[in-house]
């Protein structure tokens, strides 16, 4: 049985609570599943203070000490992870700008390898579509395996039209998500996602050490050497294009450092 657990974002239990449930609903008739929603409004989930501890110590030195880490625990258990959360002003609400803040190091160190990840997002008008292409971004940059998301638009109070159009998407998700869940956990990454590891990891392994905690992370990894975050058989064709993505970062990095390097000189030359 799959498990899913889908985090909303929204302390209205309405269009995008909703939506969330139909979408789990209409999943299980897919087959086996064992879902779970998480309200972020009941959770206490403190406002990052970019104070950069979680990238360069550890996520363990992050002063805020809230639910964060029983709600990373939550997709660390789970097959299927859903970000929720209506339309405020053309961007995620608050409550869920706030939740991604707080996985930043996961970004940076991304952990949900294997796992499948969508979004939906709900609103009375429009623009929801550019939203659920950045919450599918960020579940890239998380390491999730990622089925598009979807917008679904419906005013208060909801017409018969409004909610037949939402039944239809919502059950069109459905399938793709269960498709989505069945596939190879680890497939061979799209040259977007080799070129984020490529350009990060080389860059990193010039200007950081292990005084940084990304560094040490990665060295134990073995992501300093690997072809990507995971094992996986390459083409020639993305091997090539992951060594020059490797040559462009580092040529990038080393003409930072010695930007960096005069840049200091001439500081240090008029406060003599």
């Amino acid at each position: 049985m799959k498990k899913v657990v889908a985090f909303v974002g929204s302390a209205r239990n309405r269009l995008t609570h909703g939506a969330v449930r139909l979408f789990l609903e209409r999943l299980q008739e897919q087959g086996a599943v064992d879902w779970e929603i998480v309200g972020l409004g009941e959770c206490n989930l403190g406002t990052c203070r970019g104070c950069k501890l979680c990238f360069e110590k550890g996520e363990e030195f992050c002063p805020l000490k809230d639910d964060r880490d029983a709600l990373i625990a939550k997709m660390e258990a789970a097959d299927g992870v859903v970000f929720a959360t209506p339309n405020y002003m053309f961007q995620v609400s608050a409550l869920m700008k706030i939740f991604i803040d707080r996985l930043g190091f996961c970004g940076h160190r991304p952990r949900f390898f294997g796992k499948t990840f969508t979004s939906i997002v709900g609103q009375g008008i429009f623009g929801g579509g550019k939203i659920v292409k950045y919450l599918d971004f960020v579940g890239a940059c998380l390491g999730f395996n990622v089925v598009r998301g979807s917008c679904v638009t419906a005013c208060e109070p909801m017409t018969e039209g409004e909610a037949r159009g939402i039944e239809t998407t919502i059950a069109r998700h459905a399938r793709r998500f269960h498709k989505g869940l069945q596939r190879p956990a680890f497939p061979v990454p799209s040259l977007l996602m080799l070129m984020g590891f490529r350009l990060g990891r080389t860059k990193m392994k010039i200007e950081l050490d292990m005084h940084n905690r990304d560094f040490r992370h990665y060295a134990e990894k073995g992501w300093f050497e690997s072809d990507y975050f995971y094992s996986v058989r390459l083409g020639l064709v993305r091997k090539l294009v992951g060594s020059l993505f490797d040559r462009v970062a580092a040529r990038a990095s080393r003409n930072r450092q010695a930007d960096a390097c005069v840049a200091a000189q001439g500081f240090r030359g008029r406060h003599i």
